[in-house]
């Protein structure tokens, strides 16, 4: 059975505690990238923002370029480990509502999973598919 190492992304660009949502928002328009997960100088994982954030808890509530990215970011986050199946990270995304999985080792992120790498793989494009199809019903919430 594949494991997330095999097919995750592995050189993932981060935004530090101290940026701004701006430098956030510039870095996503720059990756072409809905998400940027959020660590310290240990690359030990804070939290992780996405465009939806940015609007919604940041540019909607009047929050100006210099906010600190932690006043918009989400904190409660769910990781998964190197080794985990694929079929555990795929059931962890669905069952959590969420697209794009961080990667933790010992504390600190390694990589990022997201639905459109399980997809892409032949052995768990069936349960990305269904994760999806779960994730699609509850658009309703912030990430």
């Amino acid at each position: 059975m594949k494991s997330v190492r095999e097919i995750m992304t592995d050189d993932v660009s981060c935004c530090y505690a101290g940026d701004t949502i701006f430098d956030a928002a510039s870095k996503m328009k720059e990756l072409n990238v809905g998400a940027i997960p959020i660590v310290d100088d240990q690359k030990t994982l804070l939290g992780m923002v996405t465009d939806r954030d940015l609007v919604i808890r940041g540019y909607a509530n009047k929050k100006s370029e210099t906010t600190n990215i932690k006043e918009v970011m989400s904190e409660h986050l769910h990781s998964v480990s190197p080794d985990a199946t694929l079929q555990e990270a795929s059931k962890l995304m669905a069952d959590k509502q969420i697209r794009r999985l961080p990667v933790v080792e010992n504390g600190k992120l390694t990589g990022i999973v997201s639905l459109g790498d399980l997809s892409l793989d032949k052995y768990s494009d069936q349960a990305a598919g269904q994760a999806l199809e779960e994730i699609s019903e509850h658009t309703n919430e912030l990430h």
